[in-house]
């Protein structure tokens, strides 16, 4: 029954008796850091990544971010996008800089950006991860188009640089599932010196390959296939093998139940709206982003953290995390829907339940069934400190300068 009814507990609403007792208590089975899943701060993420730095070098398995656009306009985010050009090129490097030492040797980094800035991306991310551990530039689909747009074409694209810190870097390749799969001939371009090394059994049946071609497939391999019901002959076909004779019946083989995804993944949303937030990537495009290049227990990090959704698939996908975010949505604001936000959607998340979730990837991830342990923490900034200064009057000080 409390299975059923888990919910999120902020120790922020306790008094401090209780946070020391559960600290003391939590203390006894480690670290409290490594039994953590995960850690949001709310801060600008320079200061953020400077602060984290020492006790998270070579630590981060994978990175991704999507910094705010340099729209050269004003825009209706929530976040200043009109930079020139050269403040946003060095708003990025002095932040790549810092993330490059948080990557360890297989570790890999993505960063999302559109037109107006894919040009200045990459030869910063050349310069600082080097030109030979560049690995890929992923087009993702678009969600709205730019408005005015005219005389051209619609933009239906955004880029996402794939690098990673070393050639040694951890990738396992993506695949989807097929929502059909087709009979093919299996055979390919050119033939195989000897008659032995040409010959298969089919059925019972020795068959040559076409004229100039050749089986792509080994016996022993033929045979495992018959077995699946994964290799047949297509009476209905004919050919001529490499003897010249005519063949009736031509070995037909199933396609895979997936197939390799390359670097174009507009078959996939990029952009959503689950959590009401303008700039909200999809949670199945971090999906394919984490599960390419981690594994379960390595630690991921997003410091242009937006609505949180790199923080949320690394959660259902049993990876360690660290969100990094500035803006006043981190705690909450309000929606048709009710309350989101970054902190409102981690807990969802653990809760499994609330106004958005389960939602994205929640249903395909059967294994992650809420519950965890993140802490958060929030980093004063400067014009804080200002905004949070009293100045209240000193009458002794008024009478010495009288």
């Amino acid at each position: 029954k409390l299975k059923e009814n888990k919910l999120p507990i902020d120790t922020k609403h306790f008094s401090s008796d209780f946070k020391y007792e559960l600290l003391e208590k939590l203390s006894e089975k480690g670290d409290i850091d490594d039994l953590l899943d995960g850690l949001l701060i709310k801060s600008e993420n320079w200061q953020a990544l400077n602060l984290l730095e020492d006790k998270y070098r070579e630590k981060v398995q994978t990175i991704y971010i999507d910094p705010p656009f340099n729209k050269e306009t004003d825009a209706d985010y929530l976040y200043n996008v009109k930079y020139k050009d050269s403040t946003w090129a060095s708003m990025l490097e002095n932040r790549l800089v810092l993330a490059r030492d948080f990557l360890n040797d297989k570790g890999s980094i993505f960063l999302r950006c559109d037109y107006n800035g894919n040009w200045i991306v990459r030869p910063i991310m050349n310069d600082i991860f080097g030109k030979d551990n560049f690995r890929n530039e992923i087009f993702v689909r678009r969600g709205e188009y730019p408005k005015g747009e005219v005389n051209k074409l619609r933009t239906g694209t955004d880029t996402i640089f794939f690098y990673s810190k070393s050639s040694q870097n951890y990738f396992i390749t993506p695949k989807i599932k097929r929502s059909e799969r087709k009979w093919f001939p299996m055979h390919l371009q050119s033939e195989r010196t000897t008659y032995n090394l040409q010959v298969r059994d089919f059925f019972g049946r020795k068959l040559l390959p076409p004229k100039g071609r050749h089986w792509i497939l080994n016996q022993d391999k033929i045979n495992e296939l018959i077995k699946k019901g994964e290799i047949r002959i297509n009476e209905n076909k004919e050919y001529i093998d490499i003897n010249g004779n005519i063949i009736k019946g031509e070995p037909e083989m199933l396609q895979a139940d997936s197939k390799i995804i390359d670097s174009n993944w507009t078959d996939i949303q990029s952009y959503t709206t689950q959590w009401q937030f303008q700039t909200e990537n999809s949670e199945i495009l971090l999906k394919r982003v984490i599960e390419s290049t981690s594994n379960e227990g390595d630690l991921v990090i997003d410091f242009f953290l937006g609505s949180g959704t790199t923080t949320a698939v690394a959660q259902k996908l049993g990876r360690k995390w660290i969100g990094v975010e500035m803006g006043k949505h981190f705690y909450k604001f309000e929606t048709k829907k009710g309350p989101s936000g970054v902190l409102v959607r981690m807990k969802e998340v653990l809760a499994s339940k609330g106004n958005y979730e389960p939602c994205g990837i929640s249903k395909e991830v059967k294994e992650y069934q809420g519950g965890g342990f993140f802490k958060y923490q929030v980093l004063e900034q400067y014009e804080d400190a200002l905004d949070n200064i009293e100045l209240k009057e000193n009458k002794q000080a008024l009478q010495l300068f009288k």
